[in-house]
């Protein structure tokens, strides 16, 4: 079975009833799953991004309604899919009985796969008796969640294309970013939340990508191990990065004159660069599959001698591949504004 590996094995084995399977999902849980998958529920926004990618009409809903500003970025048979809510995060907002309402054949969770996660994904399956996987979404394995999913929902082939391209991506990346020296790295702090002062430390989904570029992430570098975290001003005073990367368009705007960052280095050499953000901010929220371009946008706005090469032409092969859409001209410098700072 093509690239499956230790740990997640989609092991197809003498099931129960001839149009049933059994899988192993990425926590070890053996799963009794429909033979053929045509209807998926996504249980957070991870999945709904990464089911979307590999075969959006499988999907039966996105966790939170497609906006205005992202409607553009998607083919229009797809943006007028319901809103389901959230079993999983912060902020869950779904019942189960939706699930069962939903009538999926199974239901698909991507992300950590900590045990929180996994008594999550047992008590949906047993109040709801829909098959529930729990699949590892960390940057570094987007291949092996590709090439997993894409068996279980029949598209394997599918599954194999996007898996090439992330292998590829992130072999490339890390080439790239591996070549800077130790004392070269840039001492880099990830500001979310309109004031800029959540972040994400050593350990947390939501930094990968800066953990694949290479970067001290000074709040991991001081705050050790963990998740999301609330920092204050001063901490980030005392961290002075070197350059501050941002999903949160309202801090990028603000932190330009607001006087308590106006001591932070990273603000004085005008290095803060925020994310582009459509339909799927490319560094984080969700920290799914769309941070793929995200690498080589970080390699750009932070290394631009070694990612020397213009965005636009690979911007458009992303969104045409993983979305389904291609974008025009005027679509890809908008998403690139952020990339340098506002004259």
């Amino acid at each position: 079975m093509t690239g499956v590996g230790v740990g997640l094995l989609l092991a197809l084995l003498a099931g129960p009833a001839a149009a049933e399977r059994i899988v192993t999902d990425s926590s070890g849980r053996r799963v009794t799953v429909p033979d053929r998958v045509e209807r998926v529920f996504p249980a957070g926004p991870p999945a709904s991004v990464v089911i979307y990618m590999l075969a959006p009409e499988k999907l039966l809903g996105w966790t939170r309604a497609i906006s205005p500003p992202e409607r553009p970025f998607l083919p229009d048979r797809y943006t007028d899919l319901p809103e389901l809510g959230r079993l999983t995060g912060r902020g869950n907002t779904v019942n189960l009985e939706t699930v069962v309402a939903a009538k999926p054949d199974v239901v698909v969770d991507v992300g950590s796969t900590a045990p929180t996660f996994v008594s999550l994904a047992d008590r949906v399956q047993e109040q709801t008796r829909v098959p529930t996987l729990l699949i590892d979404g960390h940057l570094a394995d987007s291949a092996r969640t590709f090439r997993t999913l894409g068996t279980l929902m029949g598209v394997a082939e599918r599954g194999e294309e996007l898996a090439r391209y992330a292998e590829t991506t992130l072999a490339e990346a890390r080439r790239r970013f591996d070549g800077v020296p130790e004392d070269q790295r840039l001492k880099v702090y990830m500001a979310r939340g309109p004031r800029g002062l959540q972040t994400g430390i050593r350990g947390s989904i939501n930094v990968e990508a800066l953990d694949v570029a290479g970067v001290r992430n000074v709040a991991a570098e001081n705050l050790g191990d963990g998740g999301l975290v609330n920092v204050s001003m001063e901490q980030v005073l005392a961290w002075q990065p070197d350059a501050i990367v941002t999903i949160d368009r309202g801090f990028y705007e603000s932190v330009w004159t607001d006087p308590l960052w106006q001591g932070v280095k990273a603000v004085r050499d005008r290095r803060v660069y925020l994310s582009p953000g459509l339909p799927f901010t490319w560094i984080d929220s969700p920290p799914a599959a769309n941070r793929l371009i995200g690498l080589r946008w970080l390699g750009a706005v932070l290394y631009p001698e070694l990612f020397p090469e213009d965005l636009r032409e690979e911007t458009r092969r992303f969104y045409a591949l993983f979305y389904h859409r291609e974008p025009t001209a005027s679509q890809i410098d908008a998403l690139l504004a952020g990339s340098r700072p506002p004259g």
